[in-house]
């Protein structure tokens, strides 16, 4: 007869597989509808949502040369586009100048977003490829509002978080972009074609969590825009700036 071996060490027991959580996703989406400020909310929406997302990117970021040599190498994003003197060496035109200018006027940075995220949980920060993979894709986000030309207001937000569906196949960028869309109207402009419109430009550009960032924050940005086929932002940019704030309505967001 053979005895049942029990493994009580966490660290040799496989990693379970994410169960999707959407009674906890459709209670953040609807606080971070009511303000956009509040980011812990589409950590949580990420949380209970993307699945297997972050493992398949993985995954698919070793089925290239590129690809396979970034998740050897393992860098780490924030600590990067934290160090002042780097951002300072961008010359003026590049994806990297942009950012520079774009945190610095906005007066954010890649460890702010990192820090909202660990409040949230700490099974992103641990020591695993998958979860390196899944800090990669946070700390790049302010640089997809640089090459995607989308702001930081209701609207761009909304429009990068369909843009960001379109490239990490995450549902919790899904069901944020489908509840903006949903909600924003005012009849006079095209905030859900826009938010689509984000979608599928997402969906047509290069796979950008296979790029080389230090690489590419070098680049000028317009040629960088090109070679990624990122094209322009015609229904965002077609809104007034001070239109994309009110995309939902004052009286929907207290519901």
């Amino acid at each position: 007869m053979t005895a049942t071996v029990i493994d009580l060490n966490p660290a040799t027991r496989p990693i379970p597989k994410p169960r999707l959580q959407w009674g906890a996703a459709f209670k953040a989406v609807r606080k971070l509808l009511n303000d956009k400020e509040d980011t812990g909310q589409v950590f949580e929406i990420m949380r209970a949502l993307n699945g297997t997302s972050t493992a398949d990117g993985y995954r698919r970021l070793l089925t290239t040369v590129q690809g396979g040599r970034i998740a050897y190498e393992r860098k780490e994003l924030a600590p990067r586009l934290m160090d002042d003197a780097w951002l300072d060496s961008f010359a003026p035109g590049t994806v990297g100048a942009a950012y520079r200018e774009f945190i610095r006027s906005e007066n954010l940075s890649a460890e702010g977003l990192a820090e909202v995220s660990r409040t949230i949980g700490k099974e992103g920060e641990i020591a695993h490829p998958i979860a390196w993979f899944g800090r990669r894709t946070r700390d790049v986000h302010d640089i997809w509002h640089i090459l995607s030309g989308y702001h930081r207001d209701a609207l761009g937000e909304a429009c990068l978080v369909a843009f960001s569906y379109a490239q990490t196949k995450g549902l919790g960028w899904a069901l944020i972009g489908v509840a903006a869309a949903l909600r924003a109207r005012d009849g006079k402009h095209p905030y859900a074609k826009a938010i689509w419109q984000g979608y599928t430009r997402g969906k047509a550009a290069v796979w950008l969590l296979g790029e080389d960032y230090e690489t590419l924050l070098n680049e000028p940005l317009e040629a960088a825009r090109r070679r990624l086929n990122i094209t322009p932002a015609t229904l965002y940019n077609s809104i007034p700036p001070e239109a994309r704030d009110s995309a939902v309505p004052a009286q929907q967001m207290a519901a």
